[in-house]
Order: structure tokens, then sequence, then C-alpha cells
């Protein structure tokens, strides 16, 4: 591995080996970046720019890049574990499950533990399938769920119509989000295996559900024998302030995904926790899904650190003291460019920065990024920032944020 390669060579091996079009649309979009140095919630360009990061990789981060925590756990697991054999009973792999029981809604029973999200959300399918014997699912329109074989036909067509992955109509319904009457013509048939629904759709910047929404398709569900399942992957782990979104809906989901930050940025791992009705192709052939790297011994001892911090008493506590301090600003920001920001999205670490103008928010992605701040625009609704506090931050990364996010909106605000 060769650790001192210039930024120019990275770029142009990107371009001739990786990928080429994401490469040169960051271009595009004015983000001239190559991670090198990363920290807490740093990150830092191989040429030495400084960036706040507030994206963290789609939660990835939660805990900051490089939480010496979990290395530690890592490093400590490696004098006795690689990634284990996935046929075989574990002892990481036992104690994250048992975890998983403890954490979760009490009708949820087993682990079946995968590398990503996507792989996770596949599992999930193919256990609703088995428990309903349907095929049909239900997804929101403009929902995203990952880019392996079930997942990607679930969400938006960008990302399953260019490879033939959209869904059949009989195999995939989509319906508007927050929209119970669609939803209730979709399970109406009786031939609906579940409904698959983000809490808060991540991709599509972070719309909140209406009240009562959740808490109705769920009813629905079981009034017409179909199950729900709980995409959790950015909205779990305490972002929203409880350690799973959809505790704030008083739901029991028939099945729980979570991914991303359960690696804690250090070791792929996801899980999707069934109940005992879902899991039952368990007892008739546990070998019917296998993933060679799902439920990696290491990555496991990953997974049961990142619950531990997440569940902490001051954890919880800083993940509410940062969401009041960072919306108090942030309303403050708001007032002084009513115009142009026109609105904020959020629940808890969970924000969704609302601009008027079309593509507004890769205007403040652009300014955001000069001024040393590091945040997304939503693919799928592009006046929408994603803007990710981190789980751990504290007062004075606040102020120091919201100095450079006044700085950035009011610059992007006199361009347009």
């Amino acid at each position: 591995m060769e650790y001192n390669m210039s930024k120019s060579a990275v770029l142009d091996k990107s371009i001739q080996y990786w990928n080429p079009g994401k490469t040169k649309q960051w271009q595009t979009d004015g983000v001239d970046l190559v991670i090198g140095k990363r920290e807490d919630y740093f990150l830092y360009d191989m040429e030495g720019k400084k960036l706040m990061d507030l994206h963290l990789n789609g939660g990835t981060y939660n805990l900051g890049h490089r939480n010496q925590e979990i290395i530690s756990s890592l490093k400590e697991a490696m004098d006795h574990f690689d990634i284990g054999n996935h046929h075989f009973p574990s002892t990481a792999r036992a104690q994250l499950a048992e975890q998983f029981d403890k954490c979760t809604p009490d009708n949820l029973r087993y682990s079946i533990f995968s590398s990503g999200g996507g792989e996770a959300i596949d599992v999930a399918i193919k256990s609703a399938r088995y428990a309903t014997k349907r095929r049909k699912v239900v997804s929101l329109k403009y929902a995203y769920h990952g880019h392996t074989g079930i997942a990607v036909s679930l969400g938006n067509e960008r990302y399953s119509k260019l490879f033939l992955s959209e869904g059949s109509p009989d195999e995939v319904v989509n319906v508007l989000f927050n929209d119970l009457d669609e939803m209730e013509r979709a399970l109406s048939q009786e031939d609906v295996a579940c409904v698959i629904i983000e809490t808060i759709p991540a991709t599509y910047g972070f719309p909140l559900p209406d009240p009562g929404y959740l808490e109705e398709t769920k009813r629905l569900c079981e009034k017409y024998g179909s199950l729900y399942v709980a995409d959790e992957v950015q909205t779990g782990l305490l972002r929203t302030g409880k350690l799973w979104g959809f505790e704030h809906h008083n739901i029991k989901p028939d099945i729980l995904v979570t991914a991303k930050g359960l690696s804690g940025g250090i070791y792929p791992i996801a899980a999707t926790i069934v109940s005992d009705k879902v899991g039952q192709w368990m007892n008739e052939d546990g070998f019917a899904h296998i993933s060679t790297f799902g439920g990696s011994e290491l990555g496991c001892v990953v997974a049961m650190k990142v619950l531990e911090i997440s569940q902490r008493p001051e954890t919880i506590e800083n993940v509410e003291y940062t969401s009041r301090y960072i919306r108090s600003g942030l309303e403050r920001i708001k007032n002084q460019y009513s115009d142009q920001f026109t609105g904020i999205r959020q629940k808890g670490v969970i924000l969704g920065l609302e601009f008027e103008k079309n593509d507004g928010a890769k205007d403040i992605m652009r300014s955001l990024y000069d001024n040393g701040v590091w945040a997304i625009y939503s693919m799928l609704d592009t006046k929408v920032l994603q803007f990710k506090p981190g789980l751990l931050l504290d007062q004075q990364y606040c102020d120091d944020l919201l100095n450079r996010v006044e700085t950035s909106i009011g610059q992007a605000v006199r361009k347009m």
C-alpha cells in the first residue's frame, strides 16, 4: 500500500480505474475532496483542508471517526478472533444477538447478521415473504433501502432503472409518504408480505411522518395480514434521541434493520432482527440464507461496543442537549435568511435544512465546504441539505459549527 500518493494521482487513478462518473461529479459540484487524516468529527483533505463532518457517511460515524474505545475493543478482539466461520455457533455472535434481544421490543427474537444495510434489507424481505407466503412489498415513493438485489427494487428508480432492476407491479408497490388512503388501498388486497419504511426517509431529505401516520400504518398491516419492517439504518442508534426511531411512535415492528453506525465506522456489520414467527425459516432450514462475512466475529465485538456507548445515560443526555442547542442556533440563522432558508426538519440529531431555490442545498453545500463544513444535499430532493451532527459533540464544536453555517448561508444567499 502506497500511503504517500499525491492527490492528483488519486483523482487520476479513480477516474481511470474506480468510478469516473462519481469522481468527476464531485469536481463539478465544487467538492474537491480526497479524504486523508480523520479523527473525532473532523475530516482532512489530503492537502490539509480541515472539515467538520456533518455527513457522517449516513450515520456511520455517529460516535466519531476512529473512536478510540471502539478501536481498543477491536484490537483486543484481534488477539482472539478473525471473521469466524458463518456455519458454526460463535461466542461473539451469540453475545451480540443476546444484546439485541435486550435493547429491542419484546416481540423481536432472532438476529440475522449481514455485512451491510442492503444485504440486511434483502434478508428482511426474504423473511417476510417466508412468514406470510406472499410476495408483494409496499415501499415509499422516493425511498432508498440500499443497492443489493431485492433492496434496490424497493427504492426510487434512479437506483434501479439503470440496471433493469425495478420491481414489477406484482412484486413492489410504491406509495406516497404520509398518505394513509394510498397505504390502505395497497394493503387492502391482502396480498402484501410487508411494508418497509425508513422511520424518517433519509435520502428524500428527512421529511417527518405526520402524527399518527406510522402508528396507523402498523395497524393497517395487522388488519390486512402484512408485516411491518422498520428500516433504521440511518435513523437508529440514538440519532432521533431514542435508540430506535420507531420508539417515538410506540410501534413494535415485526422486523428491524440496523447497519451503518453499528459498525462504529471501523468494521462492517449489519443486523436484521425478526420476530419468532418471521424467523421460523431458521428452524425449517437454517442453511437457507448464508452470508460469509455477515456477523464477522470482529464486527460483532465492535457492534457490542457501539450499542453499549449508545445506551449510556451521558450519551443520551448529550444528544438531547445537542439537539436543542443546534436547533436554537439554526432558528436564529433561518430568521436572518428566511426568504431562502425556509424550514428545519428535525428529530434529535437528524436534521434536514430546507431551501427555497431548486438545487439550493447544492449551493449551500458548496459554501459550507468552502468554510470548512462537509454536509451533503439530499439526492432525491436537492432543496434539502442533510445535516447530521454526531452523538458526542461538545458545545465548543457546536458554536464553531453554527458560526460557519451562518457565514456560509449568508455568502450563498448573496450569490443567489
